[in-house]
């Protein structure tokens, strides 16, 4: 159990030493490969958010590719919010293309997820194509 009564200001979530090398580089393709493992509870995004939250100030590498794998899932969750009311609008015809729209993208998230992972192991960058970047 934690004692909240011996924390200082800048203790919690976050905080601590910085990370290194090869722990930055861990984290990084955590957030991204870690998407795998929440995508089964339809909740992708909570991977990258959560080692947005708890290493965002102990390492700009982790962060930077915590936020770009964040703006890839929030990014799939609009687009697949704007299929489903696609189908609702054409009264279920949007499926014969929505469906195989929904395969090709899934198929091309997976690649570009391996991708991100690997620039991330490599101690590289990756931007993810066609990605709303609200989290900065």
């Amino acid at each position: 159990m934690l004692d909240w009564s011996m924390s200082t200001p800048n203790s919690g979530p976050g905080t601590g030493p910085p990370l290194s090398a090869s722990e930055e580089r861990t984290w990084a393709m955590v957030s991204h490969i870690g998407v795998l493992v929440a995508a089964w509870f339809a909740m992708g995004f909570l991977c990258p958010l959560a080692i947005w939250l708890l290493f965002r100030s102990r390492s700009e590498f982790v962060r930077r590719h915590a936020v770009e794998s964040l703006n890839f899932q929030i990014s799939l969750l609009i687009y697949s919010a704007i299929a489903f009311v696609l189908v609702l609008i054409t009264f279920g015809l949007g499926v014969l293309i929505i469906v195989p729209l929904i395969v090709i993208g899934a198929v091309a998230a997976l690649v570009v997820l391996i991708m991100a992972t690997m620039a991330a192991s490599s101690g590289n960058e990756y931007r993810y194509p066609l990605t709303i970047r609200m989290v900065h």
